[in-house]
């Protein structure tokens, strides 16, 4: 990661948030789902209203890999009532991390998940863990590689479509 540097994200910060969250997302997924499905999940979950709350949000944390002045990645951290679901008391989830496909293989999702860890243990955390969608099989085989193990699954609602979500955790 020489020229890469990760910036821990503020309100000022909020275009670059949604211009990697929407262009990742899509990005990614895009071709595995509808127009719809993902116009509607786009809208709901990068509003500016949506992005500003979380942005405030106490609980959560961004962070942003800017490659010069481009954003090249993401990522969002959630600890205690900021987490999409309960259950995971003393945990961070990483519930957003995504890297623009032409800066895919530079270790910029390692690094991420490393910043995750470094968090995690200086908050004395028990575990973090994230979903990840059953049909990404890249980034299942990524985390199980960086010692994350399945534990569960849930449902993750693209739009109006319900998909499932491996569930994984690396226990620190």
């Amino acid at each position: 990661m020489d020229n890469f540097k990760i910036k821990e994200c503020s309100l000022e910060d909020i275009e670059k948030v949604k211009y990697i969250s929407e262009k990742t997302f899509y990005e990614t997924f895009a071709d595995q789902n509808t127009e719809e499905d993902m116009n509607k999940y786009l809208k709901e979950n990068f509003s500016y209203e949506k992005m500003t709350y979380e942005i405030n949000n106490s609980y959560s944390k961004f962070y942003i890999v800017e490659n010069n002045d481009d954003v090249v990645a993401y990522m969002k951290i959630n600890f205690d009532k900021a987490q999409i679901e309960e259950g995971h008391n003393n945990t961070i989830e990483v519930q957003r991390i995504y890297v623009l496909e032409s800066f895919k293989g530079k270790r910029i999702g390692k690094t991420l998940i490393q910043r995750a860890i470094e968090v995690g243990e200086t908050n004395k955390v028990d575990y973090i863990w994230l979903g990840v969608w059953e049909h990404n099989i890249k980034a299942i085989a990524f985390y199980e590689k960086l010692g994350f193990k399945k534990f569960d699954t849930h449902i993750f609602k693209l739009g109006d479509d319900e998909q499932i979500d491996h569930l994984m955790k690396l226990v620190l």
